[in-house]
């Protein structure tokens, strides 16, 4: 299996946003491995920190917008797609403002900045979901299309069709083996003519110009109307219309360069799934919007995928908590400890194991003629085992408790009964910080799921 990576070294850039207009810089640190890509606001008190993970997309019409507790980032997709494009896993953006900067309109400068740091392998697996049949999305009206085929690496396509005939249909593709700081990285934004002026008085592009984006002209304009139109914006004139009817400042750095940028896009909007991919995936017309939705597709198959996965425990070998060591963690004693091993457990997952007798005393009650380990007491053991998860996260876990504030999207699906053995496997959804810690958690006996759900805990110390 192949391994995590982050930065040797931080690195730091600066310039405008394009949709905001403001001056603002980033600096990307190494990071710690299963902390994924972490945006820190640090020109907002308390250094609020957004996980860039599908779920926290607040909106992508015209670029991908991150949001978490009431804090935002806009225009993450182009430093997402360097970090995945050059294969680092764990990396922390500190941003002093709303937006990524747009710099020349790709990701060719956060790519090199990149390859200038260095890679650093780290001692921890990289998460990679392979698809194992085709998965599907389509908006047919607008003539969308995506698929994601089984395949055993990474290789992406999309193609580009406006029906136009100043813009053709284009085709691009990225590949492991693709150099995507040369093939991909330098690919810049594009906007057509008659998008512009909607898209301002929207109060977006207020950072745009031809020095990082390209227009690209949707009819036959005479030269007169885009002269016209570039005084109204306060923009110098040009002489005469592009044989390719493609205006910017520089000439195309690939004769497809606009599906380029749709792929460089693409590759990061999907590393919000939170995982690297074994898919073939051929995207048609894709966008911000589109790409999410089909992410947040990829992103449910995972979850699927990992509710049916049980984990492959031995249960005759030593285990790495026994009832004693878990003792000195918990404070929980008989008749209210429910956690009898811990099976495995590195920085973000534990698997537990809870042996349900006929000599439980809550089956005195719950029920005398047919004994059903009560659901709610299945979720309290499971937090036990999250517990010692989340204690896990500090040295000293002896001097910490840990405090359950809330529990969703519980679901109950078999009974559990005198003799069952339950096995837990919990994982944090996020780095812990600032003493909150979010998991999801499975019950399974044998090979069925019994229960599952998603948990929130602080550690305090004592």
């Amino acid at each position: 299996m192949l391994k995590q990576t982050t930065l040797i070294k931080e690195f730091f850039l600066e310039g405008e946003g394009v949709h905001t207009g403001k001056k603002t810089s980033i600096t990307v640190k190494p990071a710690d491995p299963d902390t994924g890509y972490v945006f820190i606001r640090t020109d907002i008190e308390g250094n609020p920190s957004i996980n860039a993970r599908i779920e926290n997309v607040k909106n992508s019409p015209r670029c991908t917008t991150l949001e978490e507790g009431g804090v935002s980032i806009h225009t993450v997709e182009h430093i997402l797609s360097a970090l995945r494009g050059m294969n680092i896993d764990n990396a922390v953006i500190e941003v002093n403002g709303p937006e990524i900067p747009i710099m020349q309109g790709n990701s060719v400068e956060f790519a090199k900045a990149i390859g200038q740091s260095g890679i650093r392998e780290q001692d921890a697996h990289r998460p990679t979901f392979s698809i194992k049949e085709p998965l599907v999305y389509q908006i047919p009206e607008n003539g969308v299309e995506y698929i994601a085929l089984p395949c055993d690496n990474f290789h992406t396509s999309v193609v580009v069709d406006y029906n136009s005939g100043m813009l053709p249909s284009q085709y691009a593709e990225f590949r492991t083996t693709t150099d995507y700081t040369a093939e991909i990285a330098p690919s810049r934004t594009f906007v057509f003519l008659n998008e512009i002026i909607p898209l301002i008085e929207k109060g977006l592009l207020k950072g745009g110009d031809l020095k990082n984006a390209l227009v690209v002209l949707e009819r036959d304009y005479s030269l007169e109307e885009i002269n016209a139109l570039a005084d109204q914006l306060h923009k110098s004139r040009i002489s005469e219309i592009p044989h390719n009817y493609i205006i910017s400042d520089d000439p195309l750095f690939f004769p497809n360069e606009p599906a380029r940028h749709k792929l460089l896009d693409l590759i990061g909007d999907l590393a919000l799934i939170g995982c690297h991919l074994n898919a073939r995936i051929i995207a048609k017309k894709p966008g911000h919007f589109h790409n999410i939705e089909f992410g947040k597709l990829i992103r449910q198959q995972i979850k699927k995928e990992k509710s049916k996965t049980v984990p492959v425990v031995n249960l005759n070998a030593k285990p790495l908590l026994d009832i004693n060591q878990i003792k000195q963690r918990l404070p929980h004693r008989h008749p209210f400890l429910f956690v009898d091993r811990i099976l495995e457990m590195s920085s973000n997952h534990v698997i537990g194991l809870k042996n349900v007798t006929g000599n439980e005393d809550f089956f005195n009650g719950h029920f005398p003629a047919e004994p059903v380990m009560p659901g709610v007491l299945i979720i309290e053991a499971m937090a036990q085992v999250g517990g010692i998860l989340v204690l896990n996260s500090v040295p000293d876990p002896e001097n910490y408790s840990t405090y359950f504030l809330r529990i969703d999207n519980v679901r109950f699906k078999k009974k559990v009964v005198p003799g069952d053995t339950l096995i837990f496997r919990l994982e944090l959804t996020q780095p812990v910080r600032r003493g909150i810690a979010m998991m999801t958690g499975i019950a399974y006996v044998g090979e069925n799921v019994v229960t599952e759900g998603s948990l929130m805990a602080q550690i305090t110390k004592k």
